[in-house]
């Protein structure tokens, strides 16, 4: 038989920290009340983190990881730029809607009153991904003869401004309004709007 892994407390305190946000959207997590939520003192999350911004800032690594370690599998199996493209985004709502807690640092709601270097790294994030979608743009253009309407860099942005706004919404609904709900019929629509 088996034994279940132990889970450190540092990963507990991140993974509490994530289900505060999933639960109780709009409010602002204090360190009171992640050391009641985990069961330790105040003390004891210091022990772990020297602050509540280094926290989130395990949390955004974890994010940054995992979409990206995908994305590179996407990279690899998915030859043709548009597949790639819609794999990517339909990644990065899949990973939000699967995370509730987490796409509220995503969006930014959770980083409000939070240091601005968190802000900036979900700003990083989402140049990353414009930046990865251009790529693929341009490959395609020059490989598969795909041609968009507008600039590279202008349809990169639209796409994945797209993919934003559905990020939003699923927030804004407190995790009602799914954001891969309509995603596969709207990334069609937009496809025949984006490509010639």
């Amino acid at each position: 038989m088996v034994k279940p892994q132990k889970i450190s407390r540092k990963d507990q305190i991140l993974q509490s920290l994530a289900h505060m946000l999933e639960t109780s959207p709009g409010v602002r997590i204090t360190t009171s009340a992640l050391a009641k939520e985990v069961g330790v003192s105040e003390a004891a999350l210091y022990r772990h983190f020297p602050s509540k911004a280094k926290m989130f800032e395990g949390l955004i690594e974890f994010i940054e990881e995992t979409l990206f370690s995908r994305i590179a599998l996407i990279m690899d199996d998915e030859p043709e730029g548009l597949k790639r493209c819609e794999k990517i985004l339909t990644l990065l709502l899949t990973f939000c809607e699967r995370n509730p807690g987490l796409t509220r640092i995503i969006n930014g709601d959770a980083l409000a009153g939070e240091p601005d270097r968190l802000r900036h790294r979900m700003i990083q994030l989402f140049d990353r991904l414009e930046t990865q979608i251009k790529q693929i743009l341009r490959e395609a253009e020059l490989n598969e003869s795909l041609r968009t309407r507008s600039t590279v860099g202008t349809t990169s942005n639209m796409i994945l401004a797209l993919a934003e706004g559905r990020i939003s919404q699923f927030v804004r609904s407190e995790f009602k309004r799914k954001p891969t709900e309509l995603w596969l019929d709207q990334w069609q629509d937009a496809s025949i709007v984006v490509f010639r």
